[in-house]
Protein backbone atom coordinates (compact mmCIF):
# COMPACT_ATOMS: atom_id res chain seq x y z
CA UNK A 1 0.00 0.00 0.00
CA UNK A 2 2.78 2.14 0.61
CA UNK A 3 4.58 1.80 -2.70
CA UNK A 4 1.11 2.49 -4.13
CA UNK A 5 0.27 5.78 -2.57
CA UNK A 6 3.63 7.02 -3.15
CA UNK A 7 2.75 6.23 -6.88
CA UNK A 8 -0.30 8.09 -7.16
CA UNK A 9 0.95 10.72 -5.29
CA UNK A 10 4.00 11.54 -7.38
CA UNK A 11 1.48 11.43 -10.26
CA UNK A 12 -0.62 13.60 -9.40
CA UNK A 13 2.05 15.80 -7.87
CA UNK A 14 3.65 15.55 -12.02
CA UNK A 15 0.76 16.65 -13.19
CA UNK A 16 0.21 19.85 -10.85
CA UNK A 17 3.62 20.98 -11.30
CA UNK A 18 3.94 20.35 -15.53
CA UNK A 19 0.69 20.49 -16.96
CA UNK A 20 -1.71 21.55 -14.58
CA UNK A 21 -0.87 25.42 -15.83
CA UNK A 22 -2.06 24.68 -19.38
CA UNK A 23 -4.34 22.02 -18.80
CA UNK A 24 -8.11 22.08 -19.80
CA UNK A 25 -10.81 22.81 -17.66
CA UNK A 26 -11.87 19.92 -18.17
CA UNK A 27 -9.01 17.71 -17.53
CA UNK A 28 -8.78 19.45 -14.37
CA UNK A 29 -11.85 18.37 -13.14
CA UNK A 30 -11.30 14.58 -13.71
CA UNK A 31 -8.03 14.34 -12.19
CA UNK A 32 -9.70 16.49 -9.08
CA UNK A 33 -12.60 13.84 -9.42
CA UNK A 34 -10.15 10.70 -9.54
CA UNK A 35 -8.07 12.38 -6.51
CA UNK A 36 -11.00 13.20 -4.37
CA UNK A 37 -12.02 9.18 -4.47
CA UNK A 38 -8.49 7.88 -4.24
CA UNK A 39 -9.40 10.15 -1.09
CA UNK A 40 -11.99 8.19 0.43
CA UNK A 41 -10.39 5.03 -0.02
CA UNK A 42 -7.05 6.06 1.47
CA UNK A 43 -9.07 7.67 4.41
CA UNK A 44 -11.28 3.99 4.54
CA UNK A 45 -7.94 2.03 4.51
CA UNK A 46 -6.16 4.60 7.82
CA UNK A 47 -9.66 4.04 9.76
CA UNK A 48 -8.82 0.32 9.18
CA UNK A 49 -4.87 0.58 10.51
CA UNK A 50 -6.05 2.81 13.14
CA UNK A 51 -8.40 0.24 14.46
CA UNK A 52 -5.96 -2.29 13.93
CA UNK A 53 -3.44 -0.34 16.03
CA UNK A 54 -5.40 0.37 18.85
CA UNK A 55 -6.76 -3.48 19.55
CA UNK A 56 -2.67 -4.22 19.32
CA UNK A 57 -1.91 -1.24 21.69
CA UNK A 58 -4.75 -2.63 24.01
CA UNK A 59 -3.42 -6.36 24.09
CA UNK A 60 -0.26 -4.78 24.67
CA UNK A 61 -0.98 -3.06 28.03
CA UNK A 62 -2.98 -5.81 29.07
CA UNK A 63 -0.42 -8.52 28.48
CA UNK A 64 2.08 -5.97 30.72
CA UNK A 65 -0.59 -5.73 32.90
CA UNK A 66 -0.56 -10.01 33.10
CA UNK A 67 3.38 -9.67 33.11
CA UNK A 68 3.34 -7.63 35.92
CA UNK A 69 1.08 -9.46 38.28
CA UNK A 70 1.77 -13.06 37.27
CA UNK A 71 5.05 -12.85 35.49
CA UNK A 72 5.65 -16.42 33.34
CA UNK A 73 7.77 -16.87 30.48
CA UNK A 74 4.57 -17.32 28.00
CA UNK A 75 3.10 -13.87 29.21
CA UNK A 76 7.38 -12.53 28.48
CA UNK A 77 7.01 -14.20 24.76
CA UNK A 78 2.84 -12.78 24.40
CA UNK A 79 4.19 -8.95 25.96
CA UNK A 80 6.90 -8.91 23.19
CA UNK A 81 5.19 -10.45 20.33
CA UNK A 82 2.77 -7.72 20.99
CA UNK A 83 5.45 -5.17 20.78
CA UNK A 84 7.00 -6.17 17.58
CA UNK A 85 3.77 -6.30 15.62
CA UNK A 86 2.70 -2.77 17.32
CA UNK A 87 5.55 -0.77 16.17
CA UNK A 88 5.48 -1.46 12.02
CA UNK A 89 1.41 -0.75 13.25
CA UNK A 90 2.40 2.49 14.50
CA UNK A 91 4.96 3.45 11.57
CA UNK A 92 2.39 2.38 8.75
CA UNK A 93 -0.29 4.39 10.06
CA UNK A 94 1.89 7.35 10.92
CA UNK A 95 2.37 7.38 6.91
CA UNK A 96 -1.24 6.85 6.10
CA UNK A 97 -1.82 9.74 8.56
CA UNK A 98 0.35 11.91 7.06
CA UNK A 99 -0.15 10.90 3.21
CA UNK A 100 -3.93 11.64 3.71
CA UNK A 101 -3.29 15.47 4.90
CA UNK A 102 -0.90 16.16 2.42
CA UNK A 103 -3.56 14.76 -0.28
CA UNK A 104 -6.03 17.39 1.77
CA UNK A 105 -3.50 20.18 0.56
CA UNK A 106 -2.83 19.01 -2.55
CA UNK A 107 -6.16 18.77 -3.43
CA UNK A 108 -6.80 22.27 -2.63
CA UNK A 109 -4.74 23.20 -4.85
CA UNK A 110 -6.38 21.46 -7.38
CA UNK A 111 -9.73 23.00 -6.55
CA UNK A 112 -7.83 26.59 -6.46
CA UNK A 113 -6.33 26.04 -9.94
CA UNK A 114 -9.96 24.30 -10.79
CA UNK A 115 -11.61 27.92 -10.06
CA UNK A 116 -8.87 29.93 -11.67
CA UNK A 117 -9.42 28.43 -14.45
CA UNK A 118 -13.29 29.29 -14.16
CA UNK A 119 -12.99 32.69 -13.79
CA UNK A 120 -11.12 33.06 -17.21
Amino acid sequence: MKKYIQAYMNGVRGFMSSRMGSAPLSEIQEVLGEFETKILYFQHERLIHLIVTVLFALLEMMSIFVCLVSPSLSVIVFCVMFLVLLVPYIMHYYFLENSVQEMYKMRDELKSCLEEKKKL
